[in-house]
């Protein structure tokens, strides 16, 4: 058996690593290679590229990076129909995967897409072109596979392997005492991004609304998760023009999920943080920008739908969190957002029980029910 995987970036390669470990129980003997990051090679892919190659973001960066991609692309159709897997797996990257996929397909190849894109936010419509590409569909939500039906696309709810690896209830004790912060020292966790694009664009905001908020909470620590050596080399950087601020700010090596739990508030930018954050039922603020030329682009054209950008929003159909996009993301408007929830704790106690909603509803042991759908899909 030869199963063939691509995922994009680091939430990709999560995805992946997990899929490949249930794949295994049930395909003992099989091959996986492909691309993929450090949990994927660890669970035994052979990686041909690393994630990290395909790991942009936005419009206007895509095209900057589009040589490079359709080179990247070229090369790995031609190793796969080579290699001849027995399915193909592309994990989220849609820009990439999609195009792979249909190329395969066409050439007899199985296919599968493990994460729909936001079709519910942007051109439901390509949900049908979807199904050109792939022969299933891995939905991570409930409200998406009702959207495939429409255009007789075969998708699959599954769950969210996140909502199965956070306990419905973290103990947040643990989390301060394994971080050493005292008592009820009040403390803010900042997770810019864990792309240097990001750290460069949204860091700079985020600390700048720290600082007022510490204007406010004289008290105020400051947890700052580093995905890796070159996102910390560039937090310290610019710490370092900060000295005043950088002695309440303790960068951590990883530990994202750790720093929300023990955390009071969490200031992210939009994306699979802000899912995590409703997992480690903490109160947030959503602040995000994407580059002036995109951002022209998507509101001209109409093409955003949703009327929320971030997933526990999205889940909800309702405002649980702040959302400060673009012009919003300001720091003082940011600032004022964190302190709302640091003011207002039984705001905060109304908000978790609904967190605990939606964490239930994609407990799925996801991993275990894509492996079983991609299993049937060979099998047939």
């Amino acid at each position: 058996m030869r199963i063939a995987l691509v995922a994009g970036e680091a939430s990709g390669d999560q995805l992946g690593a997990g899929l490949i470990a249930e794949l295994r129980l049930r395909f003992p003997d099989a091959e996986f290679a492909g691309i993929g990051g450090p949990g994927m090679r660890a669970a035994g892919l052979d990686a041909w590229h690393d994630s990290q190659e395909l790991a942009v973001m936005g419009l206007a960066e895509v095209l900057a990076h589009l040589p490079r991609l359709l080179r990247l692309r070229r090369r790995l159709r031609k190793r796969l129909l080579a290699w001849k897997p027995d399915v193909f797996i592309g994990i989220d990257a849609p820009d990439f995967n999609l195009g792979v996929e249909k190329w395969l397909k066409r050439r007899g190849i199985r296919t599968v897409h493990y994460v729909s894109p936001s079709v519910w936010a942007w051109r439901e419509e390509r949900a049908a072109k979807i199904g050109d590409s792939a022969d299933r569909v891995l939905c991570l939500f409930p409200m998406e596979p009702p959207i495939y039906a429409k255009h007789a696309v075969d998708a699959r709810f599954v769950g969210h392997p996140l909502a199965d690896a956070i306990p419905l209830e973290p103990d947040r004790r643990s989390a301060r005492d394994a971080l050493a912060i005292v008592g009820q020292a009040p403390v803010l966790a900042l997770l810019p991004g864990s792309r240097l694009g990001e750290i460069a664009k949204m860091l700079p905001v985020f600390l700048d609304a720290a600082a007022l908020i510490a204007q406010s909470i004289p008290t105020l620590q400051i947890l700052l998760p580093a995905a890796n050596a070159q996102c910390d080399a560039a937090i310290r950087e610019q710490l370092r023009a900060r000295p005043e601020l950088a002695a309440r700010v303790r960068v951590l090596d990883g530990n994202a999920q750790r720093a929300m739990i023990a955390s009071d508030v969490v200031l992210l930018a939009s994306g699979t943080a802000a899912l995590e954050g409703m997992l480690c039922k903490r109160p947030m603020v959503v602040g995000h920008r994407i580059s002036p030329t995109t951002y022209r682009i998507v509101t001209r054209l109409g093409l955003l739908k949703s009327r929320y950008v971030s997933l526990p929003n999205v889940l909800a159909d309702a405002p649980l969190i702040p959302e400060l996009l673009q012009h919003d993301c300001v720091p003082e408007k940011l600032a004022a957002a964190c302190l709302r929830w640091f003011g207002q704790p039984q705001t905060v106690e109304a908000l978790l029980p609904q967190f605990t909603e939606l964490h239930k509803q994609l407990r799925c042991d996801a991993s275990a029910r894509a492996a079983d759908a991609v299993a049937e899909l060979i099998a047939q």
